[in-house]
Formats: structure tokens, sequence, C-alpha cells
């Protein structure tokens, strides 16, 4: 039996805009109807596996155990970094959370957002991998590639281990040119880099403070002050955020000795950008990519993701448009490598869409802002079936609340006010207020908000069942 690791964190900008830095692409559904976080847990299913550890980013966190909620998954364990210092670190803090209480699994590290289309064949290179593991070895999994690709690591595969199905790892080689990736492809030697792993736990462990003793110092001194927080397990953010920041391939994989691969050919993708998904979306018999509402006419190899609106095309050929509540991307297709530029140029304009979508989830539930002005803003409000906002105030804004489905508990000051459909309250500037829905039905509620400043920033919260406290 092996423990899975998925590593959630990250906040990839690449599918912009349907990618946030706040509810990034492991968390939605790009592939099918699961999302991509949900499809790596599902394809565990059927294996000998314990319930996984996730791996995430602290502001992640209730996303990440909503979505497991969803899939019956409430035994996983979930590890908050306080702050991204890459694979290496993260790892460790895995695998000695795995050997705290004295056990030493295996452990299967795999990230939260690739796709593999042939689950049978995962399953067999779990095995042949686990073998070796088992034996030592500190296993990587090498992609067959399928043409010569220049935007991924490869491994040069070395001799057949005696005993296995896997080979030695002869080197690992950075991201290659054009003329260099034709080489690989035509030598059958070398295997894309895919970023997944396995080991046993102590394994990794020994390896790490062979090569980076820095880097495992930190992590212990980490792990040595965490505390349980509702679902979740905090680690000492000061220790952790003096750690290193590197990557499992530099700081082990390629210095290691033991390093072997499996060969993986499994419909295996990163999603890296839009190009991406258009290879692995159905198409239709002009090669267009569509989701949504869409009608193209007299366009070919097109992929449009239409979120709202009636999105239509004619006589375009090799374009990315991407339709959220917020923005549009329209994008050559051989250019959506460069979406990051739109991205840093948002940021340094101040702007928010960089960070999130209109719609914002939340541990209660979720809110769309679907109007706002200098001193007002709408939103639409769903409240869950039991929960419950923080208590909080505000210092420049008042609100008026009015109950559009289900029943609302509204606490204003000394005041406990019971409201239903079509009824309404106001919440004066400065008054200490929560929403509760007590009901068995999600609470849909319109709020209005009016004020000087409307900002997500001046709520200071006084009590939260989610440890939100402070503003």
């Amino acid at each position: 039996m092996f423990l899975p690791v998925i590593m959630a964190g990250g906040s990839g900008t690449r599918l912009w805009p349907l990618s946030r830095q706040l509810y990034p692409k492991q968390f939605l559904p790009l592939t099918g109807e699961r999302t991509m976080l949900q499809e790596t847990v599902a394809r565990l299913e059927g294996m000998d596996a314990r319930a996984p550890l996730l791996l995430c980013n602290e502001e992640h966190r209730f996303i990440v155990a909503e979505q497991l909620r969803q899939m019956g998954q409430e035994e996983a364990s979930i590890l908050l970094e306080p702050i991204g210092r890459n694979t290496a670190p993260a790892i460790a803090l895995a695998a000695l959370f795995a050997t705290q209480a004295g056990d030493d699994p295996v452990l299967l590290v795999l990230a939260a957002d690739h796709l593999v289309k042939d689950t049978p064949r995962f399953h067999a290179a779990v095995q042949a991998a686990t073998s070796l593991a088992e034996a030592g070895h500190l296993v990587t999994f090498g992609i067959v590639p399928d043409r010569a690709e220049t935007g991924y690591g490869y491994i040069r595969r070395g001799d057949a281990i005696k005993g296995g199905e896997g080979f030695a790892v002869a080197s690992f080689e950075e991201k290659p040119d054009a003329e260099t990736a034709e080489r690989y492809l035509a030598g059958g030697e070398h295997f894309w880099n895919s970023g997944m792993f396995m080991f046993r736990a102590s394994r990794y462990l020994q390896e790490l403070e062979r090569f980076r003793p820095d880097i495992l110092e930190a992590c212990r001194a980490a792990m040595a002050a965490t505390r349980a927080d509702l679902e979740f397990v905090r680690v000492d953010a000061k220790a952790f955020k003096a750690c290193p920041s590197e990557s499992i391939d530099y700081a082990v994989m390629e210095k290691t000795e033991a390093a072997a691969m499996i060969p993986f050919d499994a419909g295996w993708s990163d999603i890296g950008s839009w190009s991406a998904l258009w290879e692995v979306w159905p198409r239709d018999a002009e090669d267009n990519a569509l989701r949504g509402d869409v009608i193209a006419v007299s366009s070919q190899r097109n992929l449009v993701h239409s979120d709202h609106k009636l999105v239509a095309l004619l006589g375009v050929e090799d374009l990315v448009v991407i339709e959220t509540k917020d923005a549009v991307l329209v994008a050559h297709r051989d250019a959506v490598q460069d979406v990051k530029q739109v991205v840093d140029r948002i940021k340094r304009d101040g702007r928010g869409e960089h960070l999130n979508h209109r719609q914002v989830y939340r541990p209660w539930g979720h809110y769309d802002s679907i109007d706002f002005g200098d001193r007002h803003q709408v939103k639409r409000i769903t409240v869950k079936p039991g929960a419950k906002l923080s208590v909080q105030m505000h210092h420049h804004r008042a609100e008026h609340w009015v109950v559009v489905r289900g029943t609302a508990k509204v606490h204003r000051d000394d005041e406990i006010i019971m409201l239903s459909e079509n009824q309404s309250t106001y919440i004066p500037l400065g008054a200490v207020h929560a929403l509760e829905n007590p009901g068995k039905i999600d609470l849909e509620m319109i709020e209005v908000q009016s004020g000087s400043y409307l900002g997500e920033d001046d709520i200071v919260r006084l009590e939260d069942r989610y440890g939100r406290l402070g503003t």
C-alpha cells in the first residue's frame, strides 16, 4: 500500500483568464465534469492506496477541502504551505508528515493539474514503480514523447534495471532547442520529465539530507511546530519561510545514484497552455475545439471557451478565444505561451482580474459581484445549508440584504432577525453583524453595498468558525 501525495499548490497564469491566482487551473474542470484535482484523486480508485495527502497554499485550503468533500474524501489529510518553496521542500514536508508516527510508506508524488487519459496504463506504471521504490530507488516517470517538444525537460534513460521494468537514469536534460528536440525524438532514449515520482519516504529524506541538508533542516523545524486547524495541518510559517526554494530535480534527482525511470505512455499532458488544451479537447470537422455557446462559420483550428455569452467566429483560423464574466482573451494559438505578459500588465495597472473571478468562492458558499460603481456594489450571495459568515463589521460601508431564496438568520448588534423570501434588512455602517443559513437548501440573497470604500479589506472579523480573524 502506498501513500499518494498530491501537490495542489501553485497559481499558474498560462491559462488566464480561466485560471486565476486565487482559483488556478487545478481547481477547474478543464477536461471533463470534474476538476483537475478531482480527476487526479479519482485516478487512484482501484489501487492499493491510502487516503491521499494533499499539499496546498493556505489561500486555497477551503477550495481543496470542498472539492475533496464532494468526492467523499473526508479522510484525506491537507498540509498547508505558508509560502511556496518549490517541490523539494514540499515533498520533504510530506515525507516528514508521513513518517512522524513511526511509519515509512512508499510515496507516490503527483501534480494536481496533470491530465492522464489512460487510467489502466497509469495503474500499470505505478505498480512497476512500486517494486523499484520498495527496493530503494527514487523513481521518476518518463513520458514517451510523441513530438519534438521544446517546452519540457527530458530524461535520458540508462541501462535496464535487473529484475525490474525500469531503467537507470543516465541524465536529466534542460528544455532543448528545436534541433536538439528532434534529435531526442529520433534517438528513442529521451523521455519528457513528467514531475511524477515514487519512493519510500525515508529514502527521499536520506538523499535530501545527503545533498541539501539545509532544506531538510528547515523542513524539520517547520514540522516540529505543526498545529491542527479544522481539517488542515499548519506548519510553522517562520521556519518554512527560511527554507531555500528548490525543485526536487535540482536538489535530489540529478545528484542521486539511485534514480530510476519508468517509461509512461498513458496520454499524459501537463495542460500548460491553451494550445495544449486544443490538443486534448474534442474537435469538430474543421478542427475547432469549442466549449459553451459558440458558432463557428468558415473557421478552422480554433479553441473557444464561452462561459456566459454567445461567441461567433467568422473566417478566422488558429485563434484562442476565452470568454469569462469579467475578461475576454483573444490570441493566436502560436502566441499563447506569452499570456503571462498580459497578466503582468494587469498587475502593473493595479487591476484585479489576475487574482480572482467575478464569482468568488468562500468556505461558506460564494458571491458574484454583478454591478459596481464608485460608491456602490451589488453582490449575489449564496450560503450553503448550515453555514455562517463571520461575525464582522465595516468602517466605510452600509449594506442592504434581500432574500431571494431560502431562509436567513441575521445577527445585527444585539438583534436576531429571521428573513424568508422577498424580505430584507439593513446593516448600518459600524454595526456588528453576521449572516447564517439555518435551512436545508441554499440561501440566495442580493446584497447592495454603499459607502466611501467597498474593498474586501474593510471586513473586520470578530469571530469566525473558519479561522479567518482580523481584516
